[in-house]
């Protein structure tokens, strides 16, 4: 066999990296089956083509009948890694893998652009360039929160999936659960059935919580010298790479993430607290990521009293999410915020900080 996601899947479980799960077996077998079918792929002509000497040989698909996957489950359960997996062994070199909140993003600017240029449809160029630059594209968190991106999403799928782009990706949710409740969501169900037509819908129905194993009796809340380096080693278990800033699109404006990768988050407490975000926007970060590791957090201060503020704020929106928190800081919990005023509202959140670092949390 060929290096693809079950080999590499096997070569983990072999070597102790990963537990053995079923349900964990039977997605990477899903994922198989496309990185087989995707050997040797083009999207053209939508037909399918004998290839070998005067026409004899196998047949070889040119167009866009391939279903992709989208494959949804609880946080924890793998997904992420799988995707890895899937993505890093992928036969095919014109691919993209992104977090859907910053595809999203990106297709909204280059919209911007195409209305500028007096494009009368401006979706059609900017689905031509996507489909010319990566023939696969892997989505990381697939949600749909967003009106705007609700109206759009569809008129750019069906163009994608017209130039026989194959999509994956990942999920918390059901297709049906997607903008559940939102504005004019009508609008949006064709989506939907346009997902199960083009994509396999498969559940990653895991019983195992794996970011839990990961950290398992590790600590997640570091001070001293070396907190910094307990940090990187941390990052480099869960995230597995260096990862990229992740920007999430909120009223017009950027939500950043600094570093992104398989589903965990990293920045220092001056990019989540330093800057004016609201509940609104730690309620967006809690939803991106399913673990955030926070760097540095000082004293917190009266002086500096909006900051204390908004740690607080982040605090509770990922304790309500159940995100796992990895975090270094100049003082344990308790001494987090110096004595005087804010001082006792304070020691809520360091019940949570301590509850939040304890072994067996978010199960």
């Amino acid at each position: 066999m060929s290096d693809g996601p079950l080999q590499r899947y096997r070569a983990l479980i072999a070597d102790g990296t990963l537990e053995a799960d079923p349900a964990q077996r039977l997605a990477v077998e899903k994922l198989q089956l496309l990185h087989t079918r995707l050997t040797g792929y083009e999207p053209g002509a939508g037909r399918k083509v004998r290839v070998g000497i005067f026409g004899w040989g196998r047949e070889r698909v040119s167009e866009a009948d391939i279903p992709g996957l989208y494959l949804y489950g609880g946080v924890g359960r793998g997904k992420s890694m799988l995707m890895d997996l899937f993505f890093d062994t992928a036969p095919i070199s014109a691919k993209r893998r992104v977090h859907f909140h910053a595809f999203m993003q990106d297709v909204h600017e280059r919209i911007a652009e195409a209305r500028k240029a007096g494009r009368e449809d401006p979706v059609e160029p900017v689905a031509e360039a996507i489909a010319q630059d990566a023939v696969l594209l892997c989505f990381d968190e697939m949600q749909i929160t967003d009106i705007t991106d609700a109206m759009l999403v569809g008129r750019l799928f069906e163009k994608l999936f017209a130039r026989g782009t194959i999509v994956v990706t990942t999920s918390n949710r059901h297709p049906d659960e997607l903008y559940k409740n939102g504005l004019n969501r009508q609008l949006f169900v064709p989506f939907i059935a346009m997902i199960k037509d083009r994509m396999e819908v498969h559940h990653l129905d895991s019983s195992n919580d794996h970011r839990l194993g990961r950290l398992a009796g590790r600590e997640v809340y570091f001070t001293g010298p070396d907190a910094d380096a307990r940090m990187d080693d941390l990052w480099h278990d869960l995230a597995g790479g260096d990862g990229a800033p992740l920007k999430i699109e909120r009223k017009g404006r950027e939500v950043v993430i600094p570093r992104y990768r398989s589903g965990v988050g990293r920045g220092d407490f001056a990019a989540f607290c330093r800057v004016p975000l609201g509940p609104g926007d730690y309620l967006e970060i809690a939803q991106a990521v399913r673990t955030l590791m926070i760097d540095d957090v000082p004293i917190l201060t009266r002086d500096a009293a909006n900051e204390a503020k908004r740690f607080v704020t982040l605090v509770d929106a990922l304790y309500e999410a159940k995100v796992m928190l990895v975090m270094s800081a100049a003082a344990e919990p308790d001494a987090l915020y110096e004595t005087g005023d804010g001082a006792f509202e304070f020691q809520r959140t360091a019940s949570r900080l301590h509850e939040m670092a304890s072994d067996g949390w978010g199960a």
